[in-house]
């Protein structure tokens, strides 16, 4: 999968989920490390979801993850809380916003 697919995939995704965990902002930016490198962003603006292959300058946190296991975390086959703690994601900036990323992929 390349990264714009997965970029359609998450937007196609979350554009499904309850936002209401995001709060009027939230704004992560994905790096995707490994084999497929690449970055985007997921940004919640006012309930209006973004997801944009490009990087993310005023972002509220940042996550680092191979796409793998991004893909798991999007279809549920992976915890977000799991990932973290074993070092397959690794995260930088508001964690609280993460956390809130993380409800929402629930």
């Amino acid at each position: 999968m390349t990264v714009e697919q997965l970029v359609d995939k998450v937007y196609d995704t979350l554009s499904k989920k309850d936002l209401s965990a995001a709060g009027d902002k939230l704004a992560i930016q994905v790096d995707l490390t490994g084999r497929n490198s690449g970055v985007f962003y997921i940004e919640v603006l006012n309930g209006t979801l973004s997801v944009k292959p490009y990087e993310y300058n005023d972002r509220d946190a940042r996550i680092m993850i191979a796409m793998s296991n991004f893909e798991k975390l999007l279809a549920g086959k992976l915890d977000p809380k799991a990932a973290y703690a074993t070092g397959k994601l690794k995260a930088e900036g508001d964690l609280g916003k993460v956390l809130s990323l993380a409800e929402i992929l629930k």
